[in-house]
């Protein structure tokens, strides 16, 4: 029995390692990502294309309120962390335009509820949509 125990205790150790190996190629994600299109909260991952983005903050929302006139139409700008295979970048990315990373392009199309002017939205309401391109 005794000469068994270290070629058990290396079987176990190479499982355990085996557990914690990295996949080749797949993003650095905590969580499940959800579909590309789909709306998604602060802190909420959704794959587009072949990276996985997560919306971590509103950096600022100067969009001209849905119920008021404006000179200027002002922007959504939405810190953004986008995990690629085996990297890591973070983007400040605004409404309508496009970022590339790691040959990858990524846009926000699209961020909710509108600006009103009664009340500043709380980070919890906002919902954004991400798209490859």
């Amino acid at each position: 029995m005794n000469a068994f125990r270290p070629a058990l205790a290396a079987f176990g150790l190479s499982l355990f390692l085996a557990a914690c190996a990295v996949v080749p190629g797949a993003p650095i994600v905590v969580g499940n990502p959800v579909a590309e299109g789909t709306p998604v909260a602060i802190d909420q991952p959704v794959r587009v294309g072949a990276v996985v983005v997560t919306p971590k903050q509103v950096v600022e929302d100067s969009r001209c309120p849905e119920n008021a006139r404006c000179v200027w139409a002002g922007r959504l700008i939405v810190r953004t962390r986008i995990d690629g295979a085996g990297w890591r970048d973070t983007a400040d990315i605004t409404l309508g335009e496009t970022y590339g990373t790691h040959g990858h392009v990524v846009a926000l199309v699209s961020g909710l509820p509108e600006k009103t002017a009664e009340a500043e939205t709380p980070a919890a309401r906002y919902r954004f949509v991400y798209e490859a391109r």
